[in-house]
């Protein structure tokens, strides 16, 4: 390997372009026409347009990304997260023109990126699964389901994640109108309505177990993360590790997630995700992303192994640089996505011109981003504008040490999310870690919530 094409945006994509001069590899990296003066272009060698700011007619134009790639000498390409990250049928036109892809084999992303499929290879590998159905096909499956099982449950696509196509049923006369409207969703979000049938647990939380392989069948895994501060299925806040795991539960998920990774000979970065029961503390498989994953510096901060480099070194053929007993934790990190939104007005999109730009610093604080003072921010792409992550040596060191970051934070020209990051490490539920898949909601949503998040001790600077 010795020039990386970088099919992203964003901080993920200054993220991996940092790695792989680290690595004495040449970068270049594809923009939009909206992001020809972004800080990814600033620092690759080179950058090249793939086409207008529309997403369908730029990163995700798998013709374009490929042809980028070749006509500027890559040998290799990493497509970071979202967009083209995980579609087989990406992976398979960069082998056919030569071009190496950072991560897993298009037959890894093909198991598990059916979560139906997925679930089946689960099964067959001992991981325990929330029970559920295969494929329904029509709402009549789904109140016969309701029936026999009991509610509430969950409808979910079986091509996607993110929270959409999902719905909660809390009742029979509530399925025809929810099945309708989460195949509508999943269809037009993955071009596949089909839904399937978990329960819901009503007190969950999310953990998810980080792994990485490599074309030797080597597969270890580095722990896991907590990212139950979520709001509609969208992680907010992550941390690692997880502070309600005890020794003997946190061994049995790591080592289902390995068996689930040996199964379908994973290689590269991956996270396979669980439910954990609150009240009954059983867990269960969720999915598996077969991508780095935006939280993926959490995971780091504590192992103090760069993901990314490694995904690069696996890419190259090359063994881990690390055994499964090699892999020790220190401390406790947690990160904060800092969203260029409006977090007192239901979190509306804030795109804009930064008039302000002053990030904190200090040891134990590290800022994955890419803005700069004068950037513009687009209204064409994901809202999340910096990831702020701490680390301490313990959780309690690392929650003061992320307000002390959150305070130092200086934005101007757009409303961000940090207001309502302080107001959530501020309650007393973070604090001792009674949180839930739906604590956001309960707490700060809606016209039972017992927080005003616009009532945060700090306001963002006015707007420009």
């Amino acid at each position: 390997m010795r020039r990386l094409f970088v099919a992203n945006r964003g901080e993920i994509a200054v993220r991996i372009i940092r790695a792989a001069r680290a690595l004495g590899l040449e970068t270049v990296v594809g923009v939009s026409a909206a992001d020809r003066d972004s800080l990814a272009a600033r620092l690759a060698d080179r950058a090249v347009c793939i086409g207008p700011a529309a997403a369908a007619e730029s990163y995700l134009n798998m013709a374009a990304v490929v042809t980028a790639a070749r006509g500027t000498g890559c040998d290799a390409l990493h497509p970071g997260y979202g967009f083209l990250a995980e579609r087989a049928t990406f992976q398979r036109m960069c082998a056919e023109h030569g071009v190496t892809f950072v991560g897993p084999s298009a037959a890894a992303i093909e198991a598990m990126g059916d979560k139906l499929q997925a679930r089946r290879i689960a099964v067959q590998a001992g991981v325990p699964t929330v029970p559920g159905t295969d494929r329904v096909a029509r709402a009549e499956d789904a109140i016969e389901f309701g029936r026999r099982a009991g509610y509430p449950f969950l409808l979910k696509a079986s091509a996607g994640g993110g929270g959409r196509g999902m719905r909660i049923v809390r009742a029979a006369g509530d399925v025809a109108a929810a099945f309708a409207s989460a195949s509508a969703e999943a269809g037009a979000a993955f071009g596949d309505p089909t839904l399937y049938i978990e329960r819901f647990i009503e007190r969950a939380r999310h953990i998810e177990i980080q792994v990485i392989g490599d074309v030797h069948g080597n597969v270890v895994h580095l722990g896991e993360r907590d990212c139950s501060t979520q709001r509609r299925h969208q992680k907010l806040i992550e941390e690692a590790p997880s502070p309600v795991l005890d020794d003997a539960l946190r061994a049995r998920m790591a080592e289902a997630a390995v068996r689930l990774a040996q199964r379908v000979q994973y290689s590269s970065a991956g996270t396979v995700e669980f439910i954990l029961d609150s009240d009954t503390r059983e867990f269960y498989f969720l999915e598996v992303n077969t991508r780095i994953q935006v939280e993926h510096p959490v995971t780091e901060m504590i192992a103090g192994i760069d993901l990314v480099a490694e995904q690069l070194r696996v890419a190259s053929g090359l063994p881990l640089s690390m055994r499964q007993a090699d892999v020790r934790f220190t401390g406790h990190a947690i990160e904060c996505r800092v969203n260029a939104e409006a977090s007192h007005d239901n979190f509306m999109p804030s795109p804009g011109r930064l008039t302000s730009w002053e990030p904190p610093q200090g040891a134990g604080v590290r800022v994955d981003t890419h803005c700069y003072p004068g950037y513009f921010i687009p209204p064409f792409y994901d809202s999340m504008i910096a990831k702020l992550i701490v680390h301490g040596a313990d959780r309690g060191d690392a929650t003061a040490r992320m307000r002390r970051a959150l305070d130092e934070f200086v934005v101007g020209g757009v409303h961000t999310t940090i207001p309502f990051h302080q107001a959530v490490l501020a309650h007393p539920d973070f604090a001792q870690a009674r949180i839930t898949t739906r604590w956001v909601e309960e707490h700060f949503m809606g016209p039972g919530a017992r927080f005003d998040v616009a009532a945060s001790p700090r306001s963002d600077p006015a707007r420009a």
